[in-house]
């Protein structure tokens, strides 16, 4: 439970962990400094010299006890005092009922626990003042006021060895999170790569950093100059089908133009089919590879959609246009082929549909709705598979397919680095296909 907690509050980016990697053993070992050796070496210093001082104001107050009256007293004090650099006062008429030591004196309550065990009597001390120590005690003539220098019973400027800590403890870390950023920098750039490589962009990358991550990059060119490879090789194999099959179908379609008109319109229909089907093929299996990309508005290619089906006299309306129509980086043929075959379908299994665009920062959102059959939610996978009719969910009188409309289109987005869903109309009640494409 703990882990699972602490999972969720873990920076996510590789270079915030790295961050975290560096600077939290720095904190530590700075921390275990900090208790270890100031608590033990400054404390063991300040110990060691308050006593020594202690002997000094025991030496004094044996002095002022043993005089046989309060002016003798003062002069014993002023004589001995004086050689010791300690200032006394007899009596002193300013004693405190408590002891005084700021909440930052690092060294404070050793000083004063050191010289109540070491002098007996002690009315109170002040360390009120950070460069002088008073004591004041009970002795056969009256409380007696001792101030002399901090700097004899404490380690002078403790808080030194703090800065220093922090200052360098800062300084490594950013001289360490310099040299990691530059191992960190070529995998990232190899996810930038990859990234763009998804959304149908060839991004230069060279290989670079660490061995392991040479490696890694090699292996992720590799990949993509094969891909590449397998991709140019279908192109060049369908276009000598396309130019294969067309020819005979040209031959069959003049030869039929002799027949008889009656006769020869079901042979026309079926070269025609064939020809349709032929189209379809070559739309699942074609590259997106040629087809540039440019920055286009969003809502000029849903308005140009909308422009060729109303001139063809097609039910399709303008649902909106929403965020800003700014021009965007897209391949708007292969964006318009797929815009096309969702209006089609659309179309084709219903009376009117509708088309829109959303942009944001983050994505872009093309949609098209109809009023048709629909498809149940359990059949959207079957639905976007290739070769696949669902005779059950949609209209097939309405024309002939193999099933490749929703899949070419899925194929487009998943090469801008999209994806395509499906769901139902809330206001026409059939089939709302959303093509979705990151930014």
């Amino acid at each position: 439970m703990f882990f699972r907690w602490l999972k969720n509050y873990m920076p996510r980016g590789i270079y915030a962990r790295a961050a975290l990697i560096l600077i939290l053993p720095v904190l530590l070992l700075q921390l275990l400094i900090s208790v270890v050796f100031i608590q033990r070496h400054f404390d063991g210093v300040t110990r060691l010299m308050t006593s020594a001082e202690a002997i000094d104001l025991r030496y004094l107050i044996d002095t002022t006890n043993q005089a046989p009256d309060i002016s003798a007293a003062r002069t014993m004090l002023s004589d001995i005092g004086e050689p010791l650099q300690i200032a006394t006062e007899l009596p002193a008429l300013d004693v405190p009922d408590s002891d005084t030591k700021p909440l930052q004196d690092l060294t404070g309550n050793t000083v004063i626990s050191t010289v109540r065990s070491s002098i007996p009597n002690v009315h109170a001390i002040s360390l009120a003042n950070r460069r002088v120590i008073v004591v004041w005690v009970e002795t056969a003539h009256g409380p007696l006021r001792m101030e002399f220098s901090r700097r004899r019973v404490s380690a002078s400027n403790p808080h030194q060895l703090l800065v220093i800590m922090v200052v360098m403890g800062a300084l490594m870390t950013a001289v360490a999170f310099i040299f990691l950023r530059n191992q960190l920098r070529p995998i990232k750039r190899m996810a930038v790569a990859a990234t763009d490589y998804g959304r149908g962009r060839i991004t230069p990358f060279t290989p670079t950093g660490a061995i392991e991550v040479r490696a890694a990059g090699m292996a992720f060119l590799d990949m993509r100059n094969r891909l590449e490879r397998q991709i140019q090789s279908r192109t060049l194999m369908l276009s000598g089908v396309s130019h294969d099959l067309r020819t005979p179908l040209t031959r069959l379609r003049l030869g039929l133009s002799f027949l008889d008109e009656e006769d020869a319109a079901p042979l026309i229909k079926d070269v025609d089919e064939m020809q349709n089907l032929l189209d379809a093929f070559l739309d699942f299996a074609r590259s997106d590879a040629g087809d540039e990309i440019k920055t286009i508005a969003p809502g000029e290619l849903v308005k140009a959609v909308l422009s060729d089906n109303k001139r063809m006299g097609h039910a399709l309306t303008l649902a909106e246009i929403e965020g800003p129509n700014t021009p965007i980086a897209l391949r708007p043929t292969a964006i318009r082929r797929a815009l096309d075959n969702l209006v089609g379908n659309a179309l084709r299994y219903g009376n009117r549909a509708e088309i829109g665009v959303s942009v944001t920062d983050r994505a872009v959102r093309f949609w098209v709705e109809d009023d048709g059959p629909g498809i149940p939610p359990d059949q959207h996978d079957d639905a976007m598979s290739p070769f696949v009719r669902l005779d059950p969910a949609r209209n097939q009188d309405k024309g002939s397919g193999v099933g490749l409309g929703l899949s070419i289109v899925t194929d487009i987005a998943r090469t801008h680095g999209g994806i395509l869903r499906l769901g139902k109309s809330e206001r026409l009640g059939g089939l709302k296909a959303e093509l979705v494409i990151a930014r």
